[in-house]
């Protein structure tokens, strides 16, 4: 980048909200994916306008501009592998509506999830996506992955949950999609083709969100099965009754067992799987709502089922789910984590599936996750130092997106594309739907700037890999 360009580029933003020594800009060249690239520069921008002039700028120049939240996606989505600027959204972190009569939001892209859901709350609301990382990830990450969490089984995913967005194409025109009303049919649904593209189509500045109102109370249980079958049955009977949970969580075997040297729960000795079951709604019908979830939930394998009513009680049982990530931290820190979908009759076959690869790949696999709409995250143990369990993971990884793709199911729920799933992408999607997707892209980004080399399968780009 000359310096006559990053002139340009401080006098738009201001020389406190611009980044160019190399030392200043490592930290915004990486995520949580072990991935990172050097960018030139990392720009702050303050608001929708500064935004504008930046791409418009970067895009007259055909430099590279990767959007970033608080990098903590895990597919490598923000990871400057082209070089260029890295526009980091930290410091537009304005809520600037909050309209409780319409249970509308709107928000800038830097405001994290926990800022959202405590400005809500105030008013009764909040907003469905619940990330396991929404004390400190952003929605601007939050929309750009579709990031949800345990309660998209009953509340959808933030395609469901936003209502319009403000945005900026590759060449730097505005664009304003959506509706500030819950229905709306007018021209083509803009705002969920921007939701989940990872910043390859434009660069959201403004979002409206949908709030939806506190329930009354919440009900949590702990159901422990002999195996793992046992499991995926219930769960399939769980989410064929009328009661839908607002979090179905489910934890295999070899994840209880690493949990017990974390945990203080009592857990028995053996179990093949466990549910977190938590079920809200209205204070008088919850009873009758836990009594019928629990019904479904047992069969011949349920080894113990335990129902928590107190905050203490409900804090105690997902401490036990909690306790995974430091548990798996520890045991394998450069484990590979992907986040697989099948339809939810199919998880008993999934299961099964995954742990004969195990077996055959000689590699320690670990399903938790999203049970209720069968997206499991799928940690594959390994210390890639090893050249042989390099070699083991990455053919057990082929296997895995196979059998997934067998099941009807799909590659990626909500961790996104980035590089890590980017070369598996054509297995998913057929050569014609393929094809209007990157004349898509060539419509919204003609010269190719916003986030290259992420999502669709383009030709490869080497990049590094954090040891």
């Amino acid at each position: 980048m000359t310096p006559e360009l990053l002139a340009t580029l401080r006098a738009i933003v201001g020389d406190e909200n611009l980044l160019h020594d190399p030392a200043d800009c490592w930290p915004y060249g990486y995520d949580n994916s072990r991935r990172e690239a050097l960018p030139e520069a990392v720009l702050f921008p303050q608001d929708h306008q500064q935004t504008v002039k930046i791409v418009q700028l970067c895009n007259q120049h055909r430099i590279a501009i990767t959007a970033r939240g608080k990098g903590t996606g895990t597919t490598g989505a923000t990871v400057p592998i082209a070089g260029g600027v890295v526009l980091s959204f930290e410091r537009m972190r304005e809520i600037i509506k909050v309209d409780p009569d319409n249970r509308v939001m709107v928000v800038m892209p830097g405001v994290t999830n926990q800022e959202v859901q405590q400005a809500a709350g105030k008013h009764g609301f909040f907003w469905p996506p619940d990330p396991t990382s929404a004390a400190v990830c952003s929605v601007g990450g939050n929309l750009a992955y579709n990031s949800s969490g345990p309660r998209a089984v009953k509340y959808g995913t933030p395609r469901e949950n936003t209502l319009g967005l403000r945005a900026i194409s590759g060449d730097g025109r505005e664009i304003r999609c959506g509706v500030y009303t819950t229905k709306g049919v007018v021209g083509y649904d803009l705002t969920r083709l921007l939701i989940g593209s990872e910043g390859t189509l434009a660069i959201i500045t403004e979002a409206t969100l949908k709030l939806t109102p506190l329930p009354e109370g919440k009900r949590t249980l702990q159901a422990i099965y002999a195996t793992i079958d046992d499991a995926a049955k219930a769960v399939s009977a769980i989410m064929a009754q009328a009661v839908v949970p607002c979090a179905l969580e489910f934890i295999d075997g070899t994840a209880i067992e690493m949990i017990r040297d974390y945990s203080k729960a009592d857990l028995p000795q053996g179990a093949g799987a466990m549910l977190m079951i938590e079920v809200d709604g209205l204070s008088a019908s919850l009873d009758e709502a836990v009594t019928k979830v629990s019904d479904a939930a047992r069969n011949d394998g349920l080894l113990d089922l335990t129902a928590a009513t107190t905050p203490e009680e409900i804090q105690a049982l997902w401490n036990t789910r909690k306790a995974l990530s430091p548990a798996l931290r520890n045991i394998a820190p450069k484990k590979i984590n992907e986040d697989i979908v099948v339809p939810v009759s199919r998880l008993p076959e999934l299961i099964r599936g995954l742990q004969q690869l195990s077996k055959q790949h000689n590699i320690p696999i670990v399903n938790f996750g999203h049970a209720g709409n069968g997206n499991l995250h799928t940690n594959l143990l390994l210390d890639p130092d090893d050249p042989q369990q390099q070699h083991n993971a990455e053919q057990c990884l082929d296997a895995v997106f196979s059998l997934v793709l067998k099941l009807n199911g799909t590659i990626s729920g909500e961790h996104g594309v980035g590089i890590e799933k980017r070369d598996f992408v054509a297995r998913e999607i057929d050569p014609v739907t393929l094809d209007l997707m990157h004349r898509i892209k060539q419509q919204f980004d003609p010269n190719g700037i916003l986030n290259t080399g992420k999502t669709l399968p383009d030709a490869p780009i080497e990049i590094n890999k954090k040891n």
